[in-house]
Order: C-alpha cells, then structure tokens, then sequence
C-alpha cells in the first residue's frame, strides 16, 4: 500500500530503461489507481475541473502506455489502460477507439468485456438517444455473469456492472416524461442488482454504499441510511460513505446528527474530499442559520478548491444572503 515507495522504484527503472513494457505500465496503473477516482470524469475536460497535478498524472500515464505499446502492440491490457486513461481525461473518442482495439485482440477476456461496456454506459450518459447503447452494455455485463468462467471473473464486480446499467437507464428513464413507462420495472431490475452484487460479498462497503446512494437519488432517506450504514459497518473509515450519510440525515432533517456525521467524515476526508464535505457542512449551517460557521466551512472548501471558487462563491454569497435581513457585499 505504499504508493509513494512504489512510485519512485518505478520512476527509476523507466530513468534506466525508457523502452521497459512492465515498467511503464506498472507505472501507469499506479497513477490511475491514485488519481483516477479524482481527475475530470465523464463529460468533463480535466483541465478545467481537476488539479494540474492530477491532469499532469493522467497525461504521463497516457505516455507511459503509449511508449509501452510501441513495445508490445499487441497486449489487449495495455489498450485497455490507455483507453481508461483517455476516459479520465474527457477524451471519450481515443477512449472508445482503444478499447475497440483491445476487444479485437481478446474478444473473450471478460474484464475487457467489462470495460467496454461501461464505457457504453458512460457514452449513454451523454448520449441524445442512449436505449441502444444501454440495452448493448447490459447484455454484454449480463454475459459476463452467464458465460464467465467462475475462477476468473469477480462476481461481485459483475453484478455491479450490471447494476451500474440499470441504474443509468432509471437516471435517465426518471429524468424525461416521455420516459416514465416501465420506470418501477427498472428501478426493481436496479434494486435488484445492486442487492445481488451485496449477496455476492456482503462485507463489501463499496456495494452497500452503491445501494445506499441510489436509495439517496431515489429520495429515499430512510432506505439510504439503512444501507449507508451498513456501509461504514464494513469499513469505518469509509469517508464518502459517511458524508453520503450526512447528506442522507440533513436531508431528513436530522441536523444534529448530520453534523455529527459530517464531522465523522471530514476527520477521514483526503484533502480532494473534503472539500464537498465542507460544502456540506456550510448549507447545514446555513439552514440552522448559523452564518458565521456557513461562511467558515465555505471558505475551508474555496481554500481547497480554488479552481472552483468563483462559482460557488456566487452560490454561496447568494445562499447566505437569502438568511439575512440585511447583507453588504464588498470584493
């Protein structure tokens, strides 16, 4: 678990053999385990939303698989990893033409398969006519659970793929009138996913938390915390996972026992948490009215995400005087 010693032995090895396949993408896989989960996702240009550390790392990830190709053209793993690192940073398109790539090379490995068709679910999510692209990506994880060889693929991971497609059609089914036909059929197929992927390894917290937020999405308070909970049961540290929970109990009006959770949560936070949870905090504060603490927790997250401070400083600014009879704001 020590990235940082792990970073650095990959670091000179490349230094020492530029042309080392292993070594660059060993050092690959590494910056995208840590940087993925916060550099710009789907959608989005990671220049404009993520850290120039975080895009600095997805860009030398990027150079790393694209030398170790050179090297070894026909590896499908290798594509695959270029075609995650792609996906991070906004470019969807050389993301799908790697991973066609890969698919080509071993059209049988399943965790291939996998990532294909999460990717048809994340070009379904910004897709003006998403159905097709849906109903290919939860046939192909719906395979994976039906032909996959049991030693090989990770049950539970196939379960939440497919619980992840049916999720994306409810998202999406909910948000569009025209979509409401058959929208309790998805949201039970959903459910149902999302509880067999549990079933598969119930001390998993990632499942719990993955039911939890959807019952969330689903305003479902009550339901949510029941699984929220378990979540941080399996894994007390869990930070997202208790701020998930905060968000869960404010919204139930539970303010006391939020803020309890949310200072739970920030105790545990990395610094690319924290910001969101100290967000959080400011509006539940600012509901108690209780301005000076809102405007403290607002400007901890403005500190801590600079590169978004001029759009939630209009939202907050506005927000905290929407509690006040009287309000100067000076620059």
């Amino acid at each position: 678990g020590n990235l940082e010693s792990s970073a650095k032995c990959f670091q000179e090895l490349i230094l020492k053999d530029q042309n080392h396949p292993a070594a660059l993408v060993n050092y690959a896989a590494l910056l995208l385990c840590k940087y993925a989960s916060v550099v710009a996702g789907a959608g989005a240009n990671a220049a404009e939303g993520a850290l120039a550390e975080q895009s600095k790392a997805a860009n030398v990830a990027k150079e790393c698989l694209l030398a170790a190709i050179k090297a070894d053209g026909k590896s499908a793993h290798i594509w695959a990893n270029l075609a995650y690192a792609f996906s991070i940073s906004g470019d969807h398109r050389s993301s799908s033409k790697c991973l066609e790539k890969a698919a080509k090379l071993e059209p049988n490995c399943m965790s291939t398969r996998y990532a294909v068709a999460s990717h048809r679910v994340k070009e379904a999510e910004r897709s003006q006519d998403p159905s097709e692209l849906l109903s290919c990506a939860g046939n192909e994880m719906a395979s994976i659970i039906r032909d996959g060889d049991s030693s090989l693929v990770e049950l539970p991971i196939a379960w939440s793929g497919l619980a992840m497609v049916h999720k994306a059609q409810h998202e999406i089914s909910a948000a569009y009138e025209s979509e409401q036909h058959g929208l309790a059929e998805i949201e039970e197929r959903a459910v149902s996913s999302l509880k067999q992927a549990i079933a598969e390894d119930p001390d998993d917290a990632v499942q719990w938390h993955q039911l939890g937020l959807h019952s969330l999405c689903a305003r479902q308070f009550k339901t949510s915390q029941k699984y929220l909970k378990a979540a941080v049961a399996c894994d007390k540290r869990c930070s997202y996972a208790w701020s998930n929970l905060g968000v869960s109990l404010q919204l139930s009006e539970e303010q006391s026992h939020a803020e309890e959770v949310y200072k739970r949560a920030l105790s545990l936070a990395t610094t690319q948490e924290a910001h969101t949870i100290l967000s959080n905090m400011g509006i539940l504060y600012r509901h108690q009215k209780k301005y000076q603490l809102a405007k403290a927790m607002f400007t901890k997250s403005l500190e801590l995400q600079p590169a978004k401070s001029n759009l939630i400083k209009v939202a907050t600014m506005s927000n905290i005087c929407k509690g006040l009879s009287s309000c100067i704001l000076k620059e």
